[in-house]
């Protein structure tokens, strides 16, 4: 991988640099389980509907995509519902309290291959984005200790408050690469959710890299990403090798 080729990489965040992904997939879990128990006709929760439905999308439009794998109606509301009220934006607020708990409790570290990579390209002075569809970006980033490593932090905040489409519309990643005063074509995406890929690749983004964490190399690939990894430093030493073979 030549990274002369490219000015600006946009990073999702969880499952990508942190393994927060497998944190959001047990609040998901947790919540929804909890929540079915009061609809025991409903199929119950997996973890293939945490991929098919929710994985990379905005919180409430998670919860509106499931429930209607499972046929279940409930008013929007709003997001100041509380937690408890059986509302998409309740729902969605109920999950996000179960997050925020283990996050509190356990705390993250970052992915190591993730951190070299972000080494890699501060040495190679590359500007470099954040683009989650979390409302949660900074805390995560805070409690990983990389938050300083990003110009640009484009999250579920910042897309509310610009009226910005969530993934699977390219228009947060857009959004950073214009933050950044860099092309979509001198950017490269990396995701690790097929919602994600599929951004990625509707922007016109100079290279979408899908990083399997459990989605699967085939979807992503499906979804439009130009290459998979499963680890970010892969990258480190494809770049490497490049400069060998100049």
């Amino acid at each position: 991988m030549n990274w002369e080729d490219f000015d600006a990489v946009l990073f999702d965040l969880d499952g990508v640099l942190t393994p927060t992904a497998e944190v959001h997939m047990r609040a998901w879990h947790k919540m929804f389980e909890e929540f079915l128990t009061t609809r025991p006709d409903a199929k119950p929760y997996t973890e293939a509907d945490y991929f098919d439905h929710i994985d990379g999308k905005p919180r409430y439009e998670g919860v509106a995509d499931f429930l209607a794998s499972r046929d279940i109606t409930l008013p929007q509301g709003t997001p100041d519902d509380h937690p408890n009220e059986e509302t998409v934006c309740g729902l969605g607020n109920r999950k996000n309290d179960a997050f925020s708990e283990v996050l509190r409790r356990d705390g993250v570290e970052a992915y190591p291959g993730s951190v070299q990579l972000l080494d890699e390209l501060d040495r190679r002075r590359i500007a470099m984005a954040v683009v989650s569809s979390s409302r949660n970006a900074p805390a995560v980033l805070a409690a990983a200790g990389i938050a300083n490593r990003f110009k640009v932090v484009v999250d579920g905040n910042v897309a509310a408050d610009e009226g910005l489409a969530g993934k699977p519309q390219p228009d947060t990643f857009v959004d950073a690469a214009a933050k950044l005063d860099v092309p979509v074509a001198r950017a490269v995406v990396f995701e690790d959710a097929t919602s994600g890929v599929r951004a990625g690749h509707a922007g016109g983004f100079g290279l979408v890299v899908g990083v399997d964490r459990g989605a699967g190399a085939g979807p992503l690939t499906a979804a439009g990403a130009d290459r998979v990894v499963t680890d970010l430093a892969e990258l480190i030493a494809d770049s490497s090798d490049a400069q060998t073979n100049d």
